[in-house]
Protein backbone atom coordinates (compact mmCIF):
# COMPACT_ATOMS: atom_id res chain seq x y z
CA UNK A 1 0.00 0.00 0.00
CA UNK A 2 1.64 3.37 -1.11
CA UNK A 3 1.07 6.39 1.13
CA UNK A 4 1.14 10.13 0.19
CA UNK A 5 1.26 13.68 1.61
CA UNK A 6 -2.28 15.58 0.27
CA UNK A 7 0.50 17.81 -1.96
CA UNK A 8 1.74 14.47 -2.95
CA UNK A 9 -1.51 13.66 -3.82
CA UNK A 10 -2.36 16.68 -4.90
CA UNK A 11 0.76 16.29 -7.32
CA UNK A 12 -0.56 13.10 -8.62
CA UNK A 13 -4.12 14.04 -9.64
CA UNK A 14 -2.77 17.33 -10.92
CA UNK A 15 -2.04 15.29 -13.82
CA UNK A 16 -5.29 13.72 -14.07
CA UNK A 17 -6.88 17.05 -14.00
CA UNK A 18 -5.59 20.15 -13.86
CA UNK A 19 -7.87 22.19 -11.48
CA UNK A 20 -6.62 19.75 -9.00
CA UNK A 21 -4.95 21.61 -6.12
CA UNK A 22 -3.94 21.02 -2.54
CA UNK A 23 -6.88 23.13 -1.49
CA UNK A 24 -9.32 20.53 -3.51
CA UNK A 25 -7.85 17.88 -1.68
CA UNK A 26 -8.17 19.36 1.87
CA UNK A 27 -11.39 20.84 0.83
CA UNK A 28 -13.04 17.09 -0.20
CA UNK A 29 -11.34 15.00 2.49
CA UNK A 30 -12.98 18.23 5.26
CA UNK A 31 -16.38 17.73 3.50
CA UNK A 32 -15.85 13.77 3.65
CA UNK A 33 -15.72 12.87 -0.10
CA UNK A 34 -12.95 10.56 0.78
CA UNK A 35 -12.48 7.88 3.74
CA UNK A 36 -10.91 9.18 6.60
CA UNK A 37 -6.92 9.26 6.82
CA UNK A 38 -4.81 6.37 7.59
CA UNK A 39 -2.58 6.78 10.50
CA UNK A 40 0.88 5.58 9.53
CA UNK A 41 3.01 5.78 12.67
CA UNK A 42 2.39 9.00 13.65
CA UNK A 43 1.42 10.63 10.82
CA UNK A 44 -2.21 10.59 9.02
CA UNK A 45 -1.77 9.88 5.18
CA UNK A 46 -3.39 9.16 1.99
CA UNK A 47 -3.38 5.57 0.55
CA UNK A 48 -3.99 3.84 -2.54
CA UNK A 49 -7.95 4.02 -1.51
CA UNK A 50 -7.88 7.78 -1.41
CA UNK A 51 -6.73 7.99 -4.80
CA UNK A 52 -9.18 5.69 -6.80
CA UNK A 53 -11.97 8.09 -4.24
CA UNK A 54 -9.99 10.83 -6.17
CA UNK A 55 -10.26 9.92 -9.85
CA UNK A 56 -13.96 8.51 -9.11
CA UNK A 57 -14.78 12.14 -8.21
CA UNK A 58 -13.13 13.28 -10.90
CA UNK A 59 -14.99 10.96 -13.23
CA UNK A 60 -18.48 11.41 -11.83
CA UNK A 61 -17.83 15.01 -11.72
CA UNK A 62 -17.39 15.07 -15.62
CA UNK A 63 -20.20 13.12 -16.21
CA UNK A 64 -22.19 16.36 -14.62
CA UNK A 65 -22.78 14.95 -11.11
CA UNK A 66 -23.14 17.28 -8.57
CA UNK A 67 -20.67 16.50 -5.26
CA UNK A 68 -23.64 16.10 -3.54
CA UNK A 69 -24.48 13.24 -5.53
CA UNK A 70 -21.51 11.87 -5.96
CA UNK A 71 -20.66 11.75 -2.09
CA UNK A 72 -24.06 9.72 -1.82
CA UNK A 73 -23.26 7.21 -4.99
CA UNK A 74 -19.93 6.84 -3.20
CA UNK A 75 -21.46 5.81 0.04
CA UNK A 76 -23.13 2.76 -1.57
CA UNK A 77 -20.69 1.43 -3.76
CA UNK A 78 -17.92 -1.05 -2.63
CA UNK A 79 -13.97 -0.49 -3.30
CA UNK A 80 -13.74 -2.36 -6.28
CA UNK A 81 -16.46 -0.41 -7.87
CA UNK A 82 -15.07 3.04 -6.91
CA UNK A 83 -11.26 1.95 -8.19
CA UNK A 84 -13.52 1.09 -11.59
CA UNK A 85 -15.32 4.42 -11.70
CA UNK A 86 -11.64 5.89 -11.14
CA UNK A 87 -10.25 4.10 -14.53
CA UNK A 88 -12.47 5.23 -16.31
CA UNK A 89 -11.43 9.19 -16.32
CA UNK A 90 -9.81 8.79 -19.44
CA UNK A 91 -12.75 8.42 -21.27
CA UNK A 92 -13.55 11.86 -20.44
CA UNK A 93 -10.61 13.95 -21.16
CA UNK A 94 -12.13 16.95 -23.45
CA UNK A 95 -9.56 16.04 -26.03
CA UNK A 96 -11.50 12.38 -27.03
CA UNK A 97 -14.91 13.95 -26.30
CA UNK A 98 -14.03 16.11 -28.98
CA UNK A 99 -12.60 13.84 -31.49
CA UNK A 100 -14.34 11.05 -31.28
CA UNK A 101 -18.32 10.04 -31.93
CA UNK A 102 -20.87 8.39 -29.42
CA UNK A 103 -23.39 6.22 -31.19
CA UNK A 104 -26.49 5.57 -28.59
CA UNK A 105 -27.80 1.94 -29.49
CA UNK A 106 -30.60 2.15 -27.03
CA UNK A 107 -31.11 3.31 -23.84
CA UNK A 108 -28.35 1.47 -21.71
CA UNK A 109 -25.60 0.92 -24.89
CA UNK A 110 -23.75 3.97 -25.98
CA UNK A 111 -20.58 2.85 -27.91
CA UNK A 112 -17.80 5.76 -28.88
CA UNK A 113 -16.08 5.32 -31.88
CA UNK A 114 -12.57 6.95 -33.06
CA UNK A 115 -12.90 9.03 -36.49
CA UNK A 116 -9.92 7.10 -37.46
CA UNK A 117 -11.90 4.00 -38.59
CA UNK A 118 -12.97 4.02 -41.85
CA UNK A 119 -17.32 4.38 -42.16
CA UNK A 120 -17.61 1.05 -43.49
CA UNK A 121 -16.01 -0.64 -40.74
CA UNK A 122 -18.11 1.74 -38.15
CA UNK A 123 -21.19 0.66 -39.75
CA UNK A 124 -20.22 -2.92 -38.88
CA UNK A 125 -19.91 -2.37 -35.47
CA UNK A 126 -22.90 -0.30 -34.86
CA UNK A 127 -24.90 -3.35 -36.85
CA UNK A 128 -22.90 -6.18 -34.99
CA UNK A 129 -24.14 -4.59 -31.88
CA UNK A 130 -27.65 -4.24 -32.64
CA UNK A 131 -27.82 -7.50 -34.10
CA UNK A 132 -26.59 -9.08 -31.30
CA UNK A 133 -29.02 -6.91 -29.11
CA UNK A 134 -31.74 -8.16 -31.35
CA UNK A 135 -31.04 -11.81 -30.51
CA UNK A 136 -31.24 -10.94 -26.86
CA UNK A 137 -34.61 -9.69 -26.73
CA UNK A 138 -36.08 -12.42 -28.81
Amino acid sequence: MDTFTAQQLADILQKDDSRMNLRTVRYYTQIGMVPPLELVGNKRMYTDLHLHYFRSILTLTKTGETLAAIQEKLKLLSHAEIEKIGQQLHLYESSRVLENETHRINEDILITISPRISAELKQRVIDSISQVLRSEDQ
